[in-house]
């Protein structure tokens, strides 16, 4: 009875025998030369997905702005390779895995590097930018957080006029130094001197520039509020104003006399953004050199983009961060640097 008990299973094919007949049939799924054949047009988005953002920079800004589009969400590009890799195993399609490494690589190349945690111990000065809504429903409770940063120093953007003096109050206890103009604002432990407002061709007053006098040295504090962009359906990326006041900006910054220079502000547009290149070509972001990630600050509700920025020249960033929600529809950003 035992002989015919194993006879019988092994014809029943359970145990050991059915987990190896299955596994077989998979690998006979991924042999002959369909696996090759299938999965074209997966294989072609992967490809196209792949150069997109390979050759982003080719893409114009002459319809749309579409180059500076496409460059603002650019790492959100890297959400296409999962969803075309569980489709290509579906699909049981060999071309379209291969096909994969592209985007891949290139994703990786451009932002594996931003993955990690690059922070360091040390640093002598600290940093933080907040753009706080003119809208604000609480501004003395969005000035105290951000005080608790520990900040040394605190720019803040988007000031409504009749709220000014409330931040003030909020603030006075720890920065004994500040200085509004227009709707930005800088607040400094250490003294100020020069504090004056930057013409960035907007008709009023969104920058100001101010040396800071810290224990190492003077060093040169820019706060800007460039204008905001806007996607329409029949204008596309709408980003004009936004971009002459940038190159407004740079000259600014690149006829600054001081050799260590911090821009503080909402600059409406990423590190990727070419637009932005016055600006970017002169300066480090703080969070790429010494950040934990992507450090996206907005909006507050579900960040996507890092259009507040923090970026140095002069000196060595130490690490850089975001702070908490104050209710505001940004996140405050903060770095700390060795002068």
């Amino acid at each position: 009875m035992a002989q015919a008990y194993m006879q019988e299973t092994g014809r029943d094919g359970t145990g050991p025998e059915r987990a190896g007949s299955r596994a077989r049939r998979l690998m006979d799924q991924w042999r002959g030369r369909d696996v090759w054949r299938r999965g074209v047009v997966l294989a072609v988005l992967a490809a196209l997905l792949g150069l997109l953002m390979l050759l982003h920079t080719h893409l114009p800004n002459k319809v749309g702005n579409l180059g500076s589009l496409t460059e603002t969400f650019l790492p959100w590009l890297g959400l296409g390779i999962p969803v075309l890799l569980v489709l290509a195993v579906l699909r049981r399609s060999a071309t379209a895995l291969v096909a994969l490494l592209l985007p891949i690589v290139v994703w990786t190349n451009l932002f594996g590097g931003l993955l990690g945690d690059k922070s360091a111990k040390g640093g002598n000065f600290t940093v933080a930018t907040h753009n706080v809504n003119a809208e604000n429903p609480n501004p003395e409770r969005t000035a105290k957080d951000v005080a608790a940063s520990g900040a040394d120093v605190v720019a803040l953007e988007e000031l409504k006029p009749s709220a000014v003096p409330t931040y003030e109050r909020a603030l006075a206890s720890t920065y004994k130094h500040h200085s509004v103009q227009g709707t930005v604002g800088i607040w400094s432990k250490y003294p100020l001197q020069l504090a004056q407002p930057v013409d960035i061709r907007m008709g009023w007053t969104r920058a100001l520039r101010a040396t800071v006098k810290t224990p190492q040295g003077p060093v040169a504090v820019y706060v800007a509020h460039l204008p905001s962009v806007r996607v329409k359906f029949n204008a596309g990326f709408t980003a004009g104003q936004r971009d002459s006041s940038a190159e407004a900006l740079g000259r600014a910054i690149a006829r600054e006399p001081e050799k260590k220079v911090i821009l503080l502000g909402d600059l409406n547009g990423t590190m990727n953004d070419r637009s932005l290149a016055p600006i970017t070509s002169q300066l480090r972001s703080a969070q790429g050199a010494a950040g934990d990630g992507f450090g996206f600050s907005w909006p507050a509700s579900f960040p996507m983009a890092r259009i507040d920025q923090i970026m140095v020249r002069g000196m060595e960033p130490v690490s850089a961060w975001t702070l908490p929600d104050t209710g505001s529809d940004h996140l405050p950003v903060a770095a700390r640097v060795k002068i």
